[in-house]
């Protein structure tokens, strides 16, 4: 998590630096060791600005979809610590207040929640609210929509994966899917237009039924969105089930070969697609082959109340904690601005996702080849950079003293260096990183930042080494929960007369410093290991190591540890 506390104290920090009182909204931006403010906190600093908030009302659910999580369930947080339905309002009239247009509510499934009617009732009547939906999987929608559409109800969306009964049972672990239909009809003969159905298709189970699926766009006003099979934890992913955009899209003009899209909206996640002459229309979300978080203006509050800035993300801040703690509106507004500004860009490498007409993660992205361990020694020379066989030590003099090489002579080309290390934690730790329960904050997404100001601060702390512009540090930090530790790998660039090992390797030192640092509190048992130099590129004493591999889904998920984007 990042931790409601520490986003606090950062805000307390930014005040003395900045102007006497920072009230209402903020933006903050580093640029040249400067602070630039903004009046905005829910917007971050790719400039997306979110105007679409879920919430999360429950963890419940009353299927148990393979999918989505394993058959025995899950275990779920004690009543006290979700959000009240008091709390739920509270908080979307904060985040309405701030520019929020459209909420969603979700779960599990929100329509175990007993006081689900009340809770839109009460969100209909912040002002400045347009839009309050619904995503649930339709079970009881006969019994419960009517009563739902008087407190407000704007939209629905309908989880359904397939329309064999045998299949539905299959994949939800219950019965029950003629009520999921009578509840679409149901919810057409009430108005709602259009009614979304997704449906997340899956190799080898329904994606012989997409035809299926179209064809129920012919005459109902429905808009059936196809949702490309992701991998969350428990759901015992695999990447052969996954069916991409581009192979549903060819199967479909198979049939009906004039199927045309759609324009969308700067903001949707789906791509709309409509067989012309059909009352619906058809949509695609591509959250693995074809990633839109450039666009990306949605923020999730869990039902126990973490903020969650990115579905795919593992940083969180506790709003419920910081309410219950009598924090100010003001300094609530600024943690959730805070919050925001830590979003990334995206939430994995967007060029190593898939190869997608085989249906298969990409080994070849960028010629990414075997990655291969080079021992890599510590030595008190700047290793591979002006060092040739046979010559004295270029960072000694004649007299033997210490001396910093002279590179004006030298040529400027392009130089890259990639170091590797890790931290061994233990098991406990592995645990709390993994909940995002370490006090200090978001172990992961704090080493990683500690890492590129080191590389940037390398001259300044290595005494012989240059100053050197770099035009890129990528910093990754990965949980290792098989082996009860955090691998760490930083990538330095430069167009310069020497080369960035000395980077790359002190990032890595630093992050593996600070993952240290933030769980010393849990134990001092831990250890660095083989912090070494992985590969390096360009300057006169040629290529150092091999190029990196990138680990199959399949050999992460036997280990069962699920990422999204690069290894």
């Amino acid at each position: 998590m990042f931790g409601w506390k520490g986003l606090l104290t950062s805000f307390s920090r930014l005040r003395r630096i900045g102007p006497k009182r920072f009230k209402g909204n903020f933006k903050i931006e580093q640029k040249q060791d400067e602070v630039f403010l903004d009046n905005n906190p829910l917007t971050d600093t790719f400039g997306r600005h979110h105007t679409y908030l879920r919430i999360s009302l429950t963890e419940k659910c009353n299927l148990r979809c393979q999918y989505c999580m394993p058959e025995e369930g899950v275990n779920l947080t004690e009543k006290s610590k979700l959000l009240t339905a008091d709390e739920v309002i509270y908080l979307a009239k904060l985040f309405v207040d701030q520019g929020v247009q459209k909420i969603r509510l979700t779960g599990g499934e929100p329509t175990t929640r007993k006081d689900l009617v009340d809770i839109i009732y009460n969100l209909k009547q912040i002002k400045g609210l347009e839009s309050v939906s619904l995503t649930t999987n339709g079970v009881v929608l006969t019994k419960k929509l009517v009563e739902l559409q008087k407190a407000g109800l704007d939209g629905l969306n309908i989880s359904l994966d397939t329309l064999d009964g045998k299949k539905y049972e299959n994949i939800t672990r219950r019965k029950g899917m003629e009520r999921v239909l009578m509840g679409i009809d149901l919810a057409l003969q009430l108005g709602y237009d259009p009614v979304k159905i997704n449906c997340v298709v899956m190799r080898g189970f329904n994606d012989d039924e997409v035809y299926d699926f179209i064809k129920l766009t012919e005459h109902k006003k429905l808009d059936v969105r196809f949702i490309e099979y992701m991998p969350f934890s428990g759901n015992k992913w695999e990447v052969d089930k996954m069916v991409p955009y581009n192979v549903m899209l060819a199967q479909i003009k198979s049939v009906w070969p004039d199927f045309l899209p759609l324009s969308n909206s700067p903001n949707d996640t789906s791509k709309a697609w409509k067989v012309p002459g059909f009352s619906g229309q058809v949509g695609f979300i591509t959250s693995m082959s074809n990633m839109f978080c450039g666009t990306c203006n949605r923020l999730r509050i869990t039902a126990d109340g973490n903020l969650k800035v990115c579905l795919f993300g593992n940083k969180e801040v506790s709003l419920r904690d910081a309410l219950r703690s009598g924090v100010k509106e003001d300094d609530l507004i600024n943690m959730i601005g805070l919050a925001v500004r830590r979003k990334e860009k995206h939430h994995g490498d967007p060029n190593k996702f898939m190869e997608i007409g085989s249906v298969k993660l990409s080994q070849k992205i960028n010629k990414v080849k075997a990655r291969t361990r080079t021992t890599f020694s510590l030595s008190l020379r700047r290793m591979y950079s002006t060092y040739k066989k046979g010559e004295s030590l270029t960072h000694v003099d004649a007299k033997g003293e210490a001396n910093m090489v002279d590179v004006s002579g030298k040529d400027i080309t392009s130089r890259t260096a990639t170091a590797r290390g890790s931290i061994h934690v233990g098991p406990e730790i592995t645990r709390l990183i993994k909940e995002n329960n370490i006090k200090k904050g978001d172990v992961i997404g704090v080493s990683k930042l500690a890492g590129i100001m080191a590389a940037k601060k390398t001259s300044e702390l290595i005494p012989l080494c240059h100053n050197i512009f770099l035009n890129r540090i990528d910093v990754t930090a990965t949980l290792d929960e098989v082996n009860d530790a955090v691998i760490i790998e930083a990538t330095a660039s430069c167009d310069g007369k020497t080369g960035v090992e000395m980077e790359a390797l002190t990032a890595v030192t630093v992050s593996a410093l600070t993952v240290y640092d933030m769980c010393k509190a849990v134990s001092k048992h831990m250890k660095i290991n083989d912090v070494y130099l992985v590969k390096k590129t360009g300057g006169a004493s040629g290529d150092h190591g091999t190029e990196i591999q990138f680990k199959s889904y399949k050999e992460v998920l036997r280990k069962k540890t699920v990422y999204v984007g690069s290894i």
